[in-house]
């Protein structure tokens, strides 16, 4: 009977799947720490007989290429991908045999990418799940604008076709979707949901709800948010293969070391929570609170081959934090600090900013010099905003800094994380800061 053992990573969303009949598995869409997936297989007592890649990724690295490496085993890659390594290229209709009567059949579902394959899973030649990557997911369909806005549409007539010829399966079949769980990747899907079949998709996937395809690329294209800027960089680390990542912790830095860190162009992160950052916290830093959020969003501000230097309340922090970024290819962290926090310093070199509600904020509005700055993104303000308030998106904020008035910034995003990090880096650039640590869904009643 085939079965699946599903290896989570929240922190980007996303999903690898070991398909198995208890005995042989194929692992698709590994993440590039592979230790997991090891050590699922060895706990499950099955052997991973070969890798598969729905497509080429753009929201991690790949532990594709390491894992087939290390077991000796075929690397299924779709045929038009351009990868500059060994591999088996695979095409529509092939099937390829793992057990007695335990084979997988390669589906073409181009859209999220233009070489997307899904992979079908058949007891004695019937079908029992398909893994449909970033075609298919729980109520909606994978993003087709990542490869620029000339292709995004094109792509989305064809994620269309797609998801209606896997449609075509029988509806017990079980769709196993590698995005959809707060990847960008995905568009309109639902965290709720965490399991589905094809007859759950056929009633409730935007492929099915809408009056055809025309409108599917409309709704498509219409509500893709931003995606994090280092998307850009995965698909060229993926096409040429990445290994394992080097887990060895970086030097550690103390005292003079890392006050000198805070004041050259490398980032000084600190993984504390926002609160505790915000009362206390070394000069020119920059608080990137340790949270499932974490390596999205540091990911997404992080300029490439920035120096990163981490300061955290324990080694086992660190260390977290140190795999999250391998996973989407930050390997140069030139330094940690651990201990008590914030680290011993000179009294001039510790600075705190106040920490406040939305009952606070509507109170300072009422008074000159004082600004509400939302560092949500743009879908997200759209929705709904303060009366008067600043836009600038999180991720633009570098770049428009400048745009910003004079005067105390109150700064606020949906929950906290994100006003968080916008606070530290705005304090970092001499500003008056107030952080708004509350929940935008209060702000209507404040």
């Amino acid at each position: 009977m085939i079965d699946v053992i599903v290896v989570s990573t929240p922190e980007l969303g996303d999903r690898t799947y070991l398909v198995h009949d208890g005995s042989v598995a194929v692992a698709i869409d590994p993440q590039r720490d592979i230790d997991r997936l090891l050590g699922a297989a060895l706990a499950a007592g099955v052997r991973i007989a070969c890798v598969a890649e729905t497509h080429i990724h753009n929201d991690y690295v790949s532990g594709g290429r390491a894992l087939a490496r290390e077991l000796d085993v075929p690397y299924l890659i779709a045929a038009g991908e351009a990868v500059s390594f060994p591999h088996r290229a695979v095409h529509d209709g092939d099937e390829i045999a793992l057990g007695a009567s335990f084979s997988l059949r390669v589906l073409a579902t181009p859209g999220h990418t233009p070489h997307h394959v899904s992979y079908v899973a058949l007891e004695g030649g019937q079908p029992s799940a398909v893994c449909t990557g970033g075609s298919m997911l729980f109520g909606s369909a994978g993003r087709t604008d990542l490869f620029g806005p000339d292709h995004a549409a094109p792509l989305a007539r064809q994620q269309y076709r797609s998801l209606h010829r896997l449609a075509r399966l029988p509806e017990p079949v079980a769709v196993l979707p590698t995005h959809g769980f707060g990847s960008f990747c995905s568009v309109g899907v639902s965290a709720e949901v965490t399991a589905s079949t094809i007859g759950d998709q056929r009633a409730a996937n935007l492929a099915f709800v809408v009056t055809g395809e025309s409108d599917f690329v409309d709704a498509l294209l219409t509500s893709a948010p931003d995606h994090p800027r280092y998307y850009g960089r995965m698909a060229a680390l993926n096409l040429t293969g990445m290994g394992r990542p080097d887990l060895t912790p970086p030097r550690s830095v103390h005292g003079d070391q890392l006050r000198a860190a805070a004041c050259t162009d490398a980032w000084v992160v600190d993984l504390r929570p926002r609160a505790a950052f915000a009362a206390a916290h070394l000069a020119r830093t920059i608080n990137v609170e340790h949270t499932p959020l974490f390596t999205t969003y540091l990911g997404w501000l992080l300029p490439p081959d920035t120096p990163l230097v981490l300061i955290g309340e324990s080694e086992d922090q660190v260390a977290h934090s140190h795999l999250d970024l391998t996973r989407i290819g930050i390997d140069h962290i030139t330094g940690r600090y651990c201990g008590p926090l914030p680290p011993p310093a000179p009294t001039r070199t510790i600075r705190s900013y106040p920490a406040r509600t939305f009952a606070d904020l509507a109170r300072a509005l009422g008074q000159p010099g004082h600004v509400a700055v939302d560092v949500r993104r743009h879908d997200e303000w759209e929705a709904g905003h303060l009366d008067g308030a600043v836009h600038i998106a999180l991720h633009d904020l570098f770049d428009r800094m400048a745009e910003l008035p004079e005067g105390t910034l109150w700064v606020h995003c949906a929950a906290g994380f994100r006003a968080g990090i916008a606070a530290s880096i705005l304090e970092r650039a001499g500003r008056d800061v107030v952080l708004v640590d509350d929940a935008f869904a209060r702000a209507a009643a404040a």
